[in-house]
This record gives structure tokens, sequence and C-alpha cells, in this order.
């Protein structure tokens, strides 16, 4: 099963260069990158590998995911 990567630069490369400023600059947004991609990194584990678990902690897993990219592409927009 082919599973998309969904690190923020991949999904957001036209902001390549302001997300790499707010990593050096901005403490609250580099918390939540590193926060967005250790989550980013179980879901596809789970994605990968059939692991299994119950959908309720997976859908969970991908709803905080998609919360934290929301919060972080509004920093990135502002």
């Amino acid at each position: 099963m082919s599973v998309d990567h969904h690190d923020l630069v991949h999904e957001l490369p036209e902001h390549r260069e302001k997300i790499h400023a707010l990593k050096l600059d901005n403490a609250h947004f580099a918390k939540l990158f590193d926060e967005y991609h250790v989550v980013t990194k179980e879901v596809e584990h789970l994605e990968n590998t059939g692991v299994p678990v119950s959908d309720a902690m997976f859908e969970g897993q991908k709803k905080k995911r998609a919360l934290l990219k929301d919060q972080l592409y509004a920093m990135i927009v502002s």
C-alpha cells in the first residue's frame, strides 16, 4: 500500500522559506511543528504496517494532525 507523506514542507512547498524562518524564530511554532511531525510519523507508521488499532484511536490521531496543520498554517500565512 502506498502512503502519502505529509511532512509540512511537502504539504506546503510554496511556504518553505517562511516555515524555515518560523522554526528558527518562533518557539511556539517550532513546538507545534515538531508535534505535527511526531503525529504524522505515528499515523504513517500505522498506515504502513497495518498494526491493529482501534478506529477511534486512528481517527483521533488523524484529527490531531489536521488541527496541528491548521494551527501551523494560520501562523504561516499571518
